[in-house]
Parts: C-alpha cells; structure tokens; sequence
C-alpha cells in the first residue's frame, strides 16, 4: 500500500505559461440555483481552448462559454478520437478554492491520449490553465456542503478530413460547471453478464467517448428492469467484477476493503486511489484483488459482505443497498456514519475542504 505522502503545504503554484484572458460581458451566474443545482445543467461563463497544428499546440486563450464550430468532415465526429478528464474544485472553509490532485489527473490524461493516438498539452498548459480559468470564474465555485465546480478538460481531433486517419490536429478546451452531490442516496445495481464494458487489450483504462457510449444500451435496459447501473464483468468470461457503471468498484467483506485491481480494461480511477490512501491509513485492510461474481454469492449468502460502493469523481462515492446476480436480489444493510464508506469519504471532504491539514499535497489552491 502506498505511503503518505511527506509534503504538508498545498501547492500553490506561480503561473509561468502566457495565457490571455477574454471576459464575458454577459455572465450567467445569476440564473443558477445553487441551491439546487443539476448535475450538468449549468456552465461556468468561460473556457480555455488551445489548438494543435503542425506539429505544435498555440497559445491557449480563455474565452467567454461558446459554441464549437465543426466541419463535418472532423475526424472526431467520425472515428472516435476524443478524450476527457472529469475533475473538481471545492470551496474552502477560509473562503479560498481547491482544485483536486491537478498531477494525477494529467498523468491520466496523457495515458488516455497516448493510447487513442492524440496530442497531449503540456503538464504546465493543464495545470495553469486549469488554474486560471477555476481563478477567473471562481464566483462559480459553490459554497453548499457537497456542491463543487465540475472541471471538464477535453481534447478531440479536429482535422477536417473524411478518410480513416490518425488526425494532425486537435483542439484542447476546459469548460466548467456547479454541480450538487451526486448519488446521495443507496442505489440498485444489476450484475451485466451478457454485454460487456471493456475488454482485455482494448481501451477500458482510457477515458475515451466511445467507453461511454458504449455503455449506454445495456444500463438502458438495465434502468428498464428497475436498477439504477450495472455491475460490468470480464469480456473473456464474466465472472470478475471490474466496475460499477462508470465508477470504479469497492466492497467490505469480512472487514476488509477489497477492490478489483488497475488493469488495462479498468479506469485508474483518482478518487479510487485517494480512497485506498486514506483508507489504509485509517487503519482499515485493504485487499487490491480480483472479485468473483460468485464470490459475492457467497458473500451474501453467509453474511460477510457489508457495505458495496461506487467510486468516482462525479459521486465520490455511491452507496449500494442492492446487487442483482443470476436471478436474485441480494440487499445490502442499512448503511450510517460508521460505515467504512462513510469514514474515508469523510475525512476526503475534510481535505479537499481545508478542515485538515492535507498531508499528501493533493490540494491545488487558486
């Protein structure tokens, strides 16, 4: 299990890259309800945009919120090279805001587009331009307990060109949105033994569209069934646990902390990882191994299974009370305050909120 880490300052970082700033004369921060705000409903007044052609990115720029102009010939629209990152900023408890674990989050980001053949921005683009764009719409920031600014780099090919190609250019941009606690309540999971997310080889550990798109179909029919997402297995014999819908995965049983290990058919997920940190360091056992569907049977079936999870940037984590598998609905207790789940997300909001010292250097302050 990984260490703690030394370092007990935030970071707070000089920007170096040269990035011109374009404000809005029509910010749209008064229609939003933060009180009551939507997942992806609204988005923050700016974004960053940064271009890649022959051979080089250009200046990146922050601009008012617009609409992409595409030919439809770009090669994105058609073969699926496109990539994201999905990343938070939280309001502090002394009124400053924190971007979360900037570094992990580009290391992804570069494996993901290493892999799908793209152009990837520098360390120091991402990094400032994320922080000067969560800076200059930093009003946007919620101040409501589990509210956050949802960050969302992305990189597409943007080459106009019809023919089957690796594009030569590309567009990076980073939008912005409040969104509210996601899956604040337990949820109904289907264990999916027929469609699979990801298989071994294939581009499962990359955050590209086509993974997200590709789900959709069988949690459609899983919603029709009556569960809020699926339980994906293997795509050679599903009979391993990998993720939870777009989340990765974690149960208790036998009071151990187990989850199915990084693979190149599952995300390397950062909240996944910051979970396991804080969980070891808790005090808890922890067991980084493969998870059989049957050995959750039998974990419901003698009573040794007590809390099951999603884990993710966008809920943080979510809470399941119900797993289908072969026919049957096994039911999770009632969860409190001293579930494992709820310890380690807490003391992760504590961190990422300025209430304890953050001992990792996970905290990026704007």
């Amino acid at each position: 299990m990984k260490k703690k880490c030394k370092q007990t300052k935030p970071n707070n970082m000089e920007l170096l890259t040269e990035i011109a700033v374009r404000k809005t004369n029509n910010s749209k921060i008064s229609e939003v309800d933060f009180d009551n705000l939507e997942f992806g409903k609204y988005v923050a007044d700016h974004m960053l945009v940064c271009d890649y052609a022959d051979g080089e990115w250009q200046q990146p720029m922050i601009v008012p919120f617009a609409n992409l102009s595409l030919n439809p010939a770009t090669l994105a629209l058609h073969y699926g090279q496109t990539v994201f990152e999905g990343m938070k900023a939280f309001r502090m408890q002394d009124g400053n805001v924190n971007i979360f674990r900037i570094e992990k989050h580009y290391d992804r980001f570069v494996r993901s587009l290493d892999r799908m053949c793209m152009a990837a921005p520098s360390k120091e683009v991402f990094t400032e331009g994320l922080l000067r764009l969560v800076a200059t719409d930093k009003a946007w920031v919620p101040k409501q307990p589990g509210s956050s600014l949802y960050l969302r780099p992305f990189v597409y090919a943007s080459e106009a060109r019809f023919g089957v190609k690796i594009s030569e250019q590309y567009r990076f941009v980073i939008f912005t949105g409040p969104v509210p606690e996601l899956y604040a309540k337990p949820i109904k999971v289907k264990v999916e033994t027929q469609y699979v997310r990801a298989a071994k080889g294939g581009t499962g550990a990359a955050k590209c569209g086509g993974n997200y798109g590709g789900a959709y179909y069988p949690t459609k029919l899983a919603r029709e069934q009556g569960y809020d997402q699926v339980l994906w297995t293997d795509g050679k014999e599903n009979k391993f646990i990998e993720e939870s819908g777009m989340m990765n995965v974690m149960f208790v049983m036998n009071d151990t902390l187990v989850t199915p290990p990084l693979s190149d058919s599952i995300l390397d997920g950062v909240t996944r990882d910051s979970l396991l940190i804080l969980a070891n360091d808790l005090g808890y056992k922890i067991a980084e191994r493969p998870v059989s569907v049957e050995e959750l049977e039998k974990a419901f079936r003698s009573n040794s299974i007590t809390e099951a999870f999603g884990a993710g940037t966008a809920a943080v984590v979510a809470p399941i009370d119900t797993i289908h598998i072969n026919g049957i609905d096994y039911h999770l207790p009632q969860y409190n305050e001293e579930n494992v789940l709820n310890k380690i997300k807490q003391r992760l909001e504590k961190i990422r909120t300025g209430q304890e010292e953050d001992i990792y250097g996970w905290n990026y302050i704007v």
